[in-house]
């Protein structure tokens, strides 16, 4: 019983540090979301979902 209450309190701060993030960002965007940051997205040559930069572009929803 211990063990589930220590594995759920640890779950509790995590997400409570996520939502401490991402009150705390401007718009509440996490930093590296583009494509151009997203080294899995630069193998594949995919474009960003959020602003259609490819990866060797600028992010476009910095402007």
């Amino acid at each position: 019983m211990d063990l589930v209450l220590i594995a759920i309190l640890l779950l509790a701060l995590a997400f409570g540090g996520i939502a401490i993030k991402i009150w705390a960002k401007k718009d509440g965007e996490f930093a590296g979301t583009c494509a151009s940051n997203n080294p899995v997205l630069q193998e594949e040559g995919a474009a960003c979902g959020m602003c259609g930069a490819q990866p060797d572009e600028q992010c476009k929803s910095d402007k």
